[in-house]
């Protein structure tokens, strides 16, 4: 007799686990440390207005972002991050969602961060709250570990995340139709769709309007 497969819990990142959303969080500690402007911040937030309206581009919003970091070494973000996450985000993590988290571990669920955002900004809050499996945007990196300026594709949002999850659960052998799902955004309807359990967290308007025509959980973190 097969063993049972593992249940899963997936938590995004920005809005859910962290009450902020991060891309604007980072911009504002690159404007601190001399790297980014107050116009580049003030785009960032158009941008984020956008993706919270559901008719942002990201395709080319990646472009235009990530444009900057060619030339760039792996080991320069990943330090950054780390920084950035100590300073000016760990201070916005939900303790629901630290209790959410410690509940799915104490049942023996694997959990993972499935953001849009890169595993450069998603790894810190993962190493914090002991999660080990992060899905996310991947940056293109060349032979000497510098960014290209590119992302792979396809990105970690929408139809995309839920590939990246699926790619997930294959490697770790749990059914991405048996999981549970726990995010803020509109935009990852396609998982939530997919997944046993979709729970909105601090919903958009536009999700929270559907998660009650559906019946799905509303949560507050």
């Amino acid at each position: 007799m097969s063993a049972p497969k593992p249940r899963a819990a997936l938590f995004d990142m920005d809005r859910t686990l962290v009450r902020k959303e991060t891309a604007s969080l980072y911009v504002r500690y690159l404007r601190d440390i001399g790297e980014a402007s107050t116009f580049d911040l003030l785009k960032t937030f158009y941008w984020v207005g956008q993706y919270t309206l559901g008719i942002l581009d990201a395709e080319g919003m990646a472009e235009r972002a990530l444009a900057p970091l060619s030339g760039t070494p792996e080991s320069t973000l990943v330090t950054r991050c780390e920084d950035w996450f100590g300073k000016y985000v760990e201070p916005h993590v939900a303790d629901a969602g630290r209790r959410a988290v410690k509940r799915h571990m104490a049942a023996g669920d694997v959990c993972a961060i499935v953001t849009g955002a890169t595993k450069y900004a998603a790894r810190p809050l993962a190493q914090r709250l002991g999660i080990e499996h992060v899905v996310g945007t991947e940056l293109e990196v060349d032979g000497r570990g510098h960014f290209t300026g590119r992302a792979e594709r396809p990105l970690c949002l929408g139809a995309g995340k839920v590939r990246r999850a699926q790619t997930l659960a294959e490697k770790l052998g749990f059914a991405l139709e048996e999981a549970t799902f726990y995010s803020d955004s509109v935009t990852d309807v396609p998982l939530l769709e997919r997944v046993a359990e979709p729970i909105a967290v601090n919903p958009d308007p536009r999700l929270e309007r559907l998660a009650r025509q559906r019946g799905w959980p509303i949560e507050r973190w």
